[in-house]
């Protein structure tokens, strides 16, 4: 296993813009591209939203990061209770690859790749803006999968929100600025 595909392990910068982060998750790979793309298991460790397994189709996620912990630990001062955002399917080979725009960035795409009787995910986030949105964004992804992880193994995850603050600041020491 390498050190990217650990539990808890930091994304890194592909290009200036491109975040990159890894998670070995247990398979199978059917298991694992259903936490991806059914609402009822995505909502566990990202947001809700139903998704019709067709490129060109949209998707509305929604955020309630309040209910993915118990405790979900302090929310920031003005981050709301639940966030949507439209997206929209714009590669899909399953259960191998599904990527979907993400708002004022170039995208997300989910890459799922067999490791004997685990599945690692490779995540990457193209085209961030900016460094506050990076900052942002890494902490967010990698306390999502972090959360992700636990539930596939049927653990107790951390609280969402103190994590995504204390990896902001590690994030902040460890992207170049």
């Amino acid at each position: 296993m390498t050190e990217l595909a650990t539990i808890g392990s930091y994304g890194v910068l592909t290009e200036p813009a491109t975040l990159k982060i890894e998670r070995l998750l247990p398979g199978p790979i059917e298991r694992v591209w259903a936490y991806l793309t059914e609402s009822d298991l995505r909502r566990k460790w990202l947001a809700s939203g139903d998704m019709q397994m067709k490129v060109g189709s949209t998707v509305d996620f929604v955020w309630r990061n309040d209910e993915l912990t118990n405790p979900p630990g302090q929310r920031p001062p003005n981050f709301p209770e639940d966030h949507r955002m439209q997206c929209q399917i714009t590669e899909l080979d399953p259960p191998h690859k599904l990527a979907i725009t993400w708002g004022s960035t170039g995208g997300v795409t989910f890459e799922l790749k067999e490791q004997g009787k685990e599945v690692l995910l490779t995540l990457t986030h193209h085209r961030i803006p900016e460094r506050s949105i990076l900052l942002n964004v890494s902490a967010g992804w990698h306390m999502h999968l972090d959360i992700l992880v636990a539930r596939a193994r049927g653990e107790e995850p951390q609280p969402f929100w103190d994590g995504w603050a204390r990896l902001k600041k590690d994030y902040d020491k460890r992207l170049p600025a």
